[in-house]
């Protein structure tokens, strides 16, 4: 995400909710540049240069790290009424990557998240709160197996930039932390010493990069 200029565009107030029964919620009541009408439209992921991913705690001793490289997304900022913004990413699963092969076929299997029955796990805002500066608090819907539950992220807005081929871009990176188990996703290994082989905590991390959908003229 090293493109992005911190101080390039003023903060972006992300995305709330998608769907006709959204509630929108107002933000804290830090200001908020007028510079931000300027990204007023819809955007997408770019995926080349986006991560979606995830990390979780192996053995109690190491951290596993993955990402997925195939979803769909749907952005829509709104810089003058940053409340009525909306996002929403669903992703394949089958599309998951740890770098290891036999790994993989396992997180894809009945054991976690069961491709075969539940292709597709999804995120969908519902609202979002400026906390100041460039950090907001996204409050969202995340479904896995056929489950949703609400998540809260911790979102930081890195700026934009217009590329060399005419694109505009601006950067977020979000985190947050779940307990897998609350998904269904219940499958573990108990060590012989004490503790579980995979932590049920979960961390998921956002890194991305959005293009506006349509060129600046």
């Amino acid at each position: 995400m090293g493109i992005f200029s911190r101080r390039q565009t003023p903060t972006l107030e992300p995305m709330p909710a998608v769907g006709p029964h959204t509630q929108f919620s107002a933000t804290s009541g830090a200001t908020l540049d007028p510079a931000l009408r300027a990204l007023t439209g819809e955007w997408t992921i770019d995926r080349p240069h986006s991560r979606i991913g995830f990390s979780v705690r192996h053995a109690m001793v190491t951290t596993v790290r993955g990402a997925f490289g195939d979803y769909d997304s749907t952005l829509y900022f709104d810089g003058a009424r940053p409340s009525a913004s909306r996002a929403e990413i669903v992703i394949r699963v089958d599309s998951v990557d740890t770098g290891v092969e036999q790994r993989d076929a396992h997180l894809v299997g009945r054991d976690f998240f069961d491709a075969r029955r539940h292709p597709e796990m999804s995120f969908r805002s519902t609202s979002t709160v400026h906390e100041g500066g460039e950090t907001f608090r996204m409050a969202g819907e995340l479904t896995i197996r056929g489950v949703a539950r609400p998540v809260e992220l911790q979102l930081d807005y890195l700026g934009s930039v217009v590329d060399p081929f005419g694109f505009e871009r601006a950067g977020f990176d979000g985190t947050t932390t779940i307990d897998r188990t609350d998904w269904g996703l219940v499958y573990n290994q108990r060590l012989e010493t004490g503790g579980a082989m995979v932590s049920e905590k979960v961390r998921l991390q956002f890194d991305i990069s959005a293009i506006r959908a349509t060129p600046l003229e």
